[in-house]
């Protein structure tokens, strides 16, 4: 994997668990292992996939795909109930291994995170070593694998860290950055999708070296503010630091049903329990939010999200649920029936102690998928 340069690039790792959820599960239940596994779903084609093992993984089984889907391409897949406590558990002795070699820890999930060891606590001084003493410390403890990305900046250790997976280790160094990059496909960009992608491909734009060949204001025109970014990276350039107090954005959860809903007062029964939950999240991290966002996916997959933006901040179950409520009713469709309901709160302003009930459901926006 070559050396480290000793210049003043900053030495970033990018720690990415390995199939987490299956991984644990795996590892708890050996009936469960060298079989291919997805937690969440369910056998009788209900909800999606969370995490799907690597032995379902060679069958086209992903995250975010659906239970029917999954069961098409392998019949013999099996349905595992998440077990959230569990997860956070492990992630966090996860974090009390990383703290050993710093405190400049950026979690992005559960499963995985960001750690800037430019001055570590052991004085180790290599990214690498680091890295290696990271995996082998999960392996031994914890009886996992995670895989790592080296190098000088954010960007480049995320996609370094899914390139060798499972259980493995890349360290991008300093002099090949802009080399690795000219030669990304476009799909391995942050924040390039599906939609994204195919608009690039369409315009010849298949590798960051095509991306190259742009100026900053084409990029900014044809794809908006994200442009400056893509400009920025495909040089090399990811000044974002590793921030160890990661602002949350929302807060929120969801639900999919075991049967169709189409009575509305069982669509109200569900939304207190969905209400509940966020309304306990929001207390647990004493927040509060401007913004209430009601999801909505009807029986044919198709998906809504409606949103009111509020004068006052909120957080109390009961303003949560009527404004759900409120947000429910227009969304409801003659003969469509509703297979999931989700509730998120978000733009918080500063934590708040007191509280003040809020009437005023501000501006009523829909969007659709």
């Amino acid at each position: 994997m070559g050396s480290e340069s000793n210049s003043k690039h900053r030495k970033i790792i990018h720690i990415d668990m390995d199939a987490f959820y299956a991984s644990i599960e795996q590892r708890d239940n050996p009936m469960y292992r060298g079989k291919p596994i997805v937690v969440g779903g369910s056998p009788d084609g209900r909800g999606v996939v969370a995490t799907a093992s690597y032995e379902a993984r060679k069958f086209g089984i992903h995250s975010a795909m659906s239970s029917k889907r999954a069961l098409q391409l392998c019949p013999e897949v099996i349905f595992i109930r998440p077990r959230f406590s569990a997860y956070k558990e492990v992630s966090s002795k996860i974090r009390e291994i990383f703290s050993r070699y710093t405190d400049l820890i950026e979690p992005l999930s559960l499963d995985e995170a960001y750690l800037d060891v430019t001055c570590d606590k052991q004085n180790i001084g290599s990214a690498i070593e680091i890295a290696k003493q990271i995996r082998q410390a999960i392996k031994d403890e914890l009886h996992l694998t995670a895989s790592a990305g080296v190098s000088i900046n954010k960007f480049i250790a995320k996609v370094a860290s899914d390139m060798q997976k499972p259980d493995g280790l890349t360290f991008i160094a300093p002099s090949k950055v802009e080399s690795f990059i000219e030669k990304l496909p476009v799909e391995k960009f942050f924040g390039v999708g599906k939609v994204t992608a195919e608009k690039m491909k369409s315009m010849n734009l298949f590798t960051g070296a095509d991306l190259k060949k742009l100026t900053e204001q084409e990029l900014v025109t044809h794809f908006g503010k994200v442009g400056h970014f893509y400009y920025n990276i495909v040089r090399g350039i990811d000044n974002r630091s590793v921030e160890p107090e990661r602002e949350t954005k929302s807060v929120g959860a969801e639900d999919t049903f075991l049967h169709d809903l189409k009575v509305i007062d069982d669509m109200c029964e569900e939304l207190g329990h969905i209400a509940q939950t966020v309304c306990n999240r929001l207390k647990k991290y004493n927040l509060k939010g401007r913004t209430v966002t009601l999801k909505v996916k009807y029986s044919d997959f198709k998906q809504i999200t409606r949103s009111q933006s509020l004068i006052n901040p909120i957080s109390d179950f009961d303003d949560v649920l009527n404004i759900a409520k409120h947000l429910l009713t227009p969304s409801i469709v003659e003969g469509k029936k509703i297979r999931l309901l989700g509730i998120t709160l978000s733009n918080f302003g500063e934590k708040l102690i007191t509280q003040k009930k809020n009437e005023d459901y501000g501006q009523l926006r829909l969007f659709e998928d």
